[in-house]
């Protein structure tokens, strides 16, 4: 492995996020971390809302359609595609319940899809007679190349929907390119994008090749939880089935989907207070040093940790590491590890089962520094002995 130098500090994020000192939080692409001035228009948000409850709510659905055009400006998407939703989870359950599929209908999955995903796909399909189907693409698959061919082979002519991480969670790699969205389009296949890491991290993170993509804006884009988006192709919008009946259902899609009556509706409204901070701060600056911060942290695991480093997507600001066969093999062992990374080294980290070594996945982010890498290396050396 190239050698890769740590980068230093972003000028101007000291005392940005208020994660705790005690700890390395190693772990911001599972619930993210949201920056001070953005909890602070939140803040404020929920001061007005208190203040007026029956005001607030009067003119919400305006305010959430103004943000959610801000929001889809940020994305490079039109915002009559876009609906505004509480995370992937909710997402991929509208898309779900929209979708027409009977016995005989097949739905592609790979195994490095997130577990929420691919279990909800599963209960869908055990519901409509479908046939779920798992492509395994190999850990040391070395490209979307390699990734595009395994999918394609699979798909045969009851091949109904793929449902494909743009990129993936418990391996941090890019997987839904726009080259094998395109090529499912051409054969016929509905696409659903998981694409709960790409808002704030890739330059254009809604593929238009997508029938459906979703993702989440609490991870990368600096906004709180819990904000997320779903973007519909056009020829979709009107089959939408929203997971509530509410008020707004008569407008149709995308209202009648963000409408859920008396709910927290101030992280939408904050959110675009995130993308604003991560432009200030300077896009390109921010990606450069969270992927070179990443790419670090792999090889200090892999080299004073001794573990196998995995293939990585450049430009994504998470990297995996393997563990020993026989160490995070379940999801028992994987929650163990996590226990005892936490306890003994004061560090959140990620870890995902895998049949011959379980995948351990960090996270960089502008709070972060080299030495919680280092020191999560030197702990796991010792702690793996054991």
């Amino acid at each position: 492995m190239r050698t890769v130098e740590p980068p230093a500090p972003l000028p101007g994020t000291e005392g940005l996020f208020s994660v705790s000192a005690d700890a390395a939080h190693l772990n911001h692409g599972s619930y993210g971390a949201v920056p001070v001035p953005v909890q602070r228009v939140q803040e404020r948000l929920r001061t007005e809302h208190e203040q007026d409850p029956d005001g607030f709510f009067a003119d919400l659905p305006a305010r959430v359609g103004a943000a959610r055009v801000r929001i889809a400006a940020e994305l490079g998407t039109d915002p009559e595609r876009l609906a505004l939703v509480a995370n992937v989870t909710e997402a991929v359950a509208i898309v779900l319940d929209t979708l027409p599929l009977g016995p005989g209908d097949r739905i592609l999955v790979t195994d490095h899809g997130y577990g929420a995903v691919t279990r909800a796909v599963a209960r869908r399909a055990a519901e409509t007679g479908a046939e779920l189907l798992t492509v395994p693409v190999p850990l040391d698959a070395p490209d979307e190349f390699a990734v595009r061919d395994a999918v394609l082979a699979a798909v045969d002519d009851r091949t109904r929907v793929a449902v494909l991480d743009q990129i993936t969670s418990p391996t941090a790699r890019l997987f839904a390119a726009p080259d094998l969205l395109a090529a499912l389009r051409g054969r016929g296949v509905t696409t659903v994008v998981d694409g709960a890491h790409a808002p704030g991290m890739l330059p254009a993170p809604v593929d238009e090749h997508a029938d459906f993509w979703f993702g989440n804006l609490h991870k990368w884009a600096f906004a709180p939880r819990a904000t997320g988006v779903l973007s519909v192709r056009p020829e979709w919008t009107d089959r939408v089935r929203p997971l509530a009946l509410s008020w707004e259902h008569d407008r149709g899609y995308p209202a009648n989907v963000e409408w859920r009556g008396t709910c927290d509706y101030t992280p939408w409204l904050a959110a675009p207070a995130g993308f604003e901070l991560l432009r200030g701060l300077g896009t390109e600056q921010v990606a450069a040093h969270n992927a070179r911060l990443a790419a670090y942290g792999r090889r200090v695991l892999a080299g004073r940790a001794g573990l196998e480093p995995l293939p990585a997507t450049p430009g994504v600001w998470m990297s995996t590491v393997r563990l020993p066969a026989g160490r995070g093999e379940t999801e028992a062992d994987v929650r163990a590890v996590m226990a005892q990374v936490w306890k003994r080294l004061a560090t959140r980290i990620a870890v995902r089962p895998w049949t011959g070594g379980g995948v351990l996945r960090v996270s960089a982010q502008l709070y972060n520094r080299p030495r919680e890498y280092e020191r999560l290396a030197d702990g796991l050396a010792e702690l793996l002995k054991g």
